[in-house]
């Protein structure tokens, strides 16, 4: 298991645009389960509306944490995403 700790840049947050782009991106990591931590809120990385109903804001500290096989791509990519502002 590895999980890594970022910030969300992008001003409107996870909105059902960036929560699609990730959701598309982590399900080619089948063999992986990835999750996001936002202070007591926990969302499947692949699950469109938990992304949405943890209500994740601009600014907003977010734990990824990815388990299993190529845990260690799915990680990179996910903070890529977060990274990049998921392209916004």
């Amino acid at each position: 298991m590895v999980s890594k700790t970022v910030t969300v840049t992008n001003e409107q947050g996870i909105h059902m645009r960036p929560a699609g782009v990730l959701a598309a991106e982590m399900k080619k990591f089948p063999g992986c389960t990835v999750t996001l931590k936002v202070g007591e809120k926990t969302a499947k990385a692949t699950a469109i509306m938990q992304l949405m109903a943890a209500g994740i804001k601009c600014g907003s500290v977010v734990e990824i944490t990815a388990d299993g096989e190529n845990e260690q791509a799915a990680l990179d990519k996910a903070v890529e995403l977060f990274e990049s502002g998921f392209g916004e």
